[in-house]
């Protein structure tokens, strides 16, 4: 069974910072890409960052400049290191991973492996 954990989240006061993790655990061959997306009340999903196997970024507008995303292929992990936090980035924080998966002789590629989410608050 696949398994991404999150953590990290919490309140913080504006212009703080948390970092957020997501461990991504189970028969994997491969974490292929991962991001973090974020969903606030009365708001559709979008996406925050992104980052590839081989380390290319990708971030939201609203984001650029304040988040940075890093992965560590070691332990199957992922992080965002959230600076300068504003009561516009409180939501539920969830994590993605692009997974190559063992099954059988065969492997199984889906994208669509999704955590629990954990909540983000920036207080005003």
């Amino acid at each position: 069974q696949v398994q991404l954990v999150e953590s990290g989240g919490g309140l913080v006061q504006a212009g703080g910072s948390l970092r957020l993790s997501c461990a991504a655990s189970g028969s994997i061959s491969r974490v292929n890409a991962m991001g973090w997306y974020r969903q606030a009340p009365g708001k559709q999903r979008e996406l925050v960052a992104s980052i590839t196997s081989s380390g290319n970024t990708n971030y939201a507008d609203s984001v650029k400049g304040r988040f940075t995303i890093s992965r560590d292929n070691a332990i199957d992990t992922v992080y965002l290191l959230m600076n300068s936090l504003k009561p516009e980035d409180t939501a539920v924080y969830y994590c993605n991973a692009d997974l190559s998966l063992y099954s059988g002789s065969y492997l199984r590629r889906r994208g669509d492996y999704w955590g629990q989410g954990t909540q983000v608050t920036v207080s005003s």
